[in-house]
């Protein structure tokens, strides 16, 4: 598809391949909980306006966009939480990227398939 020139599907292309190499890492992390001295990693997160969507602000009434999601202070907190052992890992925190990191893939595996679907429409094909 690289040849064709659809930059929506090459976006959620790359989105998905991000996805699947955070979700890689943060197993990773649960694997290691109980290690010694291991601190998590993440993957810097992308950008929101990758996918070229940008959110409008029509009233200056409204409640702005936040980085967390839309939950008001759902920046990441800090990490104060190692153990004696030196492990940094909390698992509650590790899980909850696991779910989002999978509820995103999952949405950018929907918008794909459908836009594929979109595109046998287009060029006279049953999807």
């Amino acid at each position: 598809m690289a040849g064709i020139g659809l930059p929506l599907m090459e976006q959620l292309k790359g989105r998905m391949q991000w996805l699947q190499s955070r979700q890689k890492l943060l197993a990773q992390n649960v694997a290691n909980a109980d290690t010694p001295g291991f601190k998590p990693r993440d993957l810097k997160a992308q950008s929101s306006g990758s996918l070229g969507v940008t959110v409008a602000t029509t009233s200056a009434a409204h409640i702005g966009a936040t980085a967390g999601g839309g939950v008001p202070g759902a920046k990441g907190a800090a990490k104060f939480e190692t153990e004696p052992s030196g492990n940094a890992v909390t698992l509650e925190d590790e899980m909850l990227k696991v779910a989002q990191t999978q509820m995103d893939f999952q949405t950018a595996a929907t918008l794909y398939s459908k836009s594929l679907g979109l595109l046998l429409i287009a060029v006279g094909k049953k999807a």
